[in-house]
């Protein structure tokens, strides 16, 4: 048996992660003529690492070409490359070195999470649409009769979700949860996000919340009313059937009573992400039924006061007694 201690080990490039072949090189393109990816994922966020990047970009340029392909209208849509252009940018380049390939919208969709996925530090939110966009991908891919690698793994018996999951280093499981969370609102999105959150308890609170939405019949075709909406307080509430939302994004301030009008009743919470049961403080006790106040100004209006003790960085949902 030979002896492999002294073999040497090939590292993947850069080239060959982002996938570029030999015969591949890079051209100077405008950015003007570039435009995003559709429903791009990932945010491009102005933060301290955004900074460092554009100050590599004014000293060395972008050293590692973008990926771009030509869409059905011939234009140049962005692949691999959203923050090094957004830096180029910032850093005053008008052109970036980019890699123009001919890629199906299912490939570049593969693309285009493969070259994002492993970056650190993405938000729940991020990799939720991203899985959701791979899996999509991937289940397409798996039907059709040019894509072989695909087909092969698909006829391993594995399916999508765990191939992905192997893919990204997690089980089937947590892409199923992760994906779930696309079926959130922007602000349950926003909490999820939230990194003083633990997105496990988050999790719990998505199935919980899923659950409810389910147990209420047509949910998505009842229309979203407005009760309340304070940016100074940062407190949003609003209705669907006999349900009520209630939000506070503010980081720091609680508060004790607060109040909004409603229809008459009494009303009792059926989720809280202040419980301990979703990594809360439980400060409120949760299982108080909570009655409307009458106000002679609104009786006409046939509303009443709902006040409630609501914690900093905390959402409430609320049930109307029969």
């Amino acid at each position: 048996m030979k002896n492999r201690s002294g073999e040497k080990i090939k590292l993947a490039s850069i080239d060959e992660l982002l996938g570029v072949v030999n015969e591949e090189s890079a051209m100077e393109i405008e950015i003007s003529k570039i435009h995003p990816f559709k429903n791009h994922p990932f945010k491009v966020l102005d933060d301290e690492k955004m900074q460092d990047l554009v100050e590599s970009v004014k000293i060395n340029g972008v050293l590692t070409p973008v990926l771009l392909r030509m869409d059905e209208n011939e234009d140049y849509e962005m692949v691999s490359g959203h923050r090094r252009m957004h830096a180029a940018q910032l850093a005053g380049l008008t052109t970036i070195p980019a890699i123009v390939r001919e890629l199906s919208d299912d490939d570049a969709i593969v693309a285009m999470v493969d070259a994002n996925i492993q970056r650190e530090e993405l938000l729940p939110s991020e990799k939720a649409f991203a899985y959701k966009m791979k899996l999509d991908a991937m289940k397409r891919q798996g039907i059709r009769t040019d894509l072989t690698c695909v087909q092969n793994e698909h006829k391993s018996g594995k399916k999508s979700r765990e191939l992905l999951g192997e893919q990204v280093g997690i089980s089937s499981v947590q892409v199923t949860r992760y994906i779930r969370l696309t079926e959130l609102i922007p602000e349950l999105l926003d909490l999820v996000d939230n990194k003083n959150l633990a997105y496990h308890y988050m999790g719990d609170f998505d199935a919980e919340m899923l659950k409810v939405i389910k147990s209420v019949k047509d949910f998505q075709a009842t229309p979203v009313q407005e009760i309340w909406h304070n940016d100074g307080d940062q407190v949003l509430a609003y209705g669907r059937k006999d349900l009520i939302f209630v939000f506070n994004f503010n980081p720091k301030q609680s508060f004790v009573d607060y109040g909004f009008l409603v229809s008459p009743g009494a009303y009792e919470v059926i989720l809280n992400t202040d419980n301990v049961a979703f990594g809360g403080n439980g400060l409120a006790d949760d299982s108080v039924v909570h009655f409307t106040i009458a106000d002679p100004l609104y009786k006409k209006e046939k509303k009443e006061w709902l006040k409630l003790y609501i914690p900093a960085r905390t959402a409430v949902v609320l049930r109307k007694k029969k």
